[in-house]
């Protein structure tokens, strides 16, 4: 049994055959899905739609109270909580064979885009001190100060132009500073060529060992492939979660991307860096590793645990990460590649 799946799941959606196991009692369709690019609603450049409000924005968290989200089927909307996914993605008789014996198949990995594949927080910074380059107001309007890049970073953007650089020619050009501050930082995106430090080799490892992986972002679905492209990360995604499945906040992305790996939540490990997105993650039911980086080490306590880089761990940390045995039950070993002890040299003394 071939460990990889299949290489569409980029693209598309999970065949309905495999998501037929979400329903009661008629076929679930698909997840709900945005409306694909190529509108005329929405200005584009170089074949990808430009939606400035999906970049710089304050996103929900989401599965507060376990909720999940919406699929559709012939008879009706279908709610699709976490609870119901933990049962119906349960392992049938012969998966529980196999993850037995490779129980490193049985876990999802889920990475978010953001600062965990590739270093936005730096692109998000350059793509405002572009736009205010081009707008003539670059020295007086971009302080250097913590609290203020910290609204850059995860601020809605009129947010940022009204209340925080108090922009006063942004009240009558709002639409048209949001749509160039997209523009600007998708071609940032794609001139992007290499992935946070440690991140392929993790990869490696994991897909050695065939867990299977998805990334998770709010960005167009091309413009992510071509990302991931272009860092030779690809190969690597079994799944893509992106701003055509129509998910509304990070938990539903997260939700998403474990019925596309077709694991169960309670069976996946959220990759994160941002505090909402660990508490999304344990609102799915998720184990949340966090990177220590664009927020220091005191600001994720509640992940499972905190990295400074993906080196530090290892594929035996996934297993140890549902051990729940004891406090150091997560002790960070790194990724070796096991050798073939020598045979054994059998001598007189051996046998008597």
């Amino acid at each position: 049994m071939d460990c990889k799946m299949r290489s569409s799941s980029l693209l598309y959606p999970p065949p309905a055959s495999r998501l037929r196991r979400l329903k009661r009692p008629s076929s679930v369709k698909h997840l709900i899905v945005g409306k694909a690019s190529g509108s005329n609603e929405n200005c584009s450049k170089n074949g990808f739609p430009i939606m400035p409000k999906m970049i710089f924005m304050e996103e929900v968290i989401g599965a507060e109270y376990g909720e999940g989200f919406e699929t559709f089927r012939l008879d009706g909307p279908l709610k699709v909580d976490v609870d119901f996914l933990n049962d119906r993605l349960q392992e049938g008789f012969l998966q529980r064979i196999r993850y037995a014996m490779k129980p490193d198949e049985a876990f999802g990995l889920i990475f978010s885009w953001d600062n965990v594949v590739t270093d936005t927080r730096a692109l998000k910074l350059d793509t405002w001190k572009q736009l205010a380059f081009e707008e003539g107001m670059l020295d007086t309007d971009i302080p250097e100060d913590s609290d203020v890049q910290k609204s850059l970073l995860y601020a809605g953007a009129e947010h940022i132009l009204l209340k925080v650089l108090h922009w006063e020619r942004a009240k009558s050009a709002l639409d048209r500073l949001k749509l160039r501050l997209s523009e600007l930082y998708h071609e940032n995106l794609l001139n992007v060529s290499k992935p946070i430090d440690g991140l392929e080799e993790w990869l490696d490892a994991v897909s050695t060992a065939c867990t299977p992986c998805a990334v998770v972002s709010y960005l167009d679905r091309r413009v992510l492939v071509e990302a991931l492209e272009q860092m030779n990360l690809k190969k690597y995604f079994q799944a893509i979660v992106s701003k055509e499945d129509g998910m509304e906040s990070i938990a539903h992305r997260f939700l998403s991307a474990a019925v596309k790996l077709d694991r169960k939540p309670s069976n996946c490990v959220v990759f994160e860096d941002d505090p909402r997105g660990i508490t999304a993650a344990h609102n799915c039911t998720m184990m949340a590793v966090a990177l220590i980086g664009s927020h220091p080490a005191y600001e994720l306590v509640q992940a499972d645990l905190a990295v400074a880089s993906f080196s530090e761990l290892s594929v035996i940390n996934l297993r140890r990460l549902f051990a729940h045995k004891g406090s150091t039950f997560m002790d960070l070993q790194r990724q070796v590649i096991e050798k073939i002890p020598p045979k054994r040299r059998v001598t007189v003394d051996t046998i008597f």
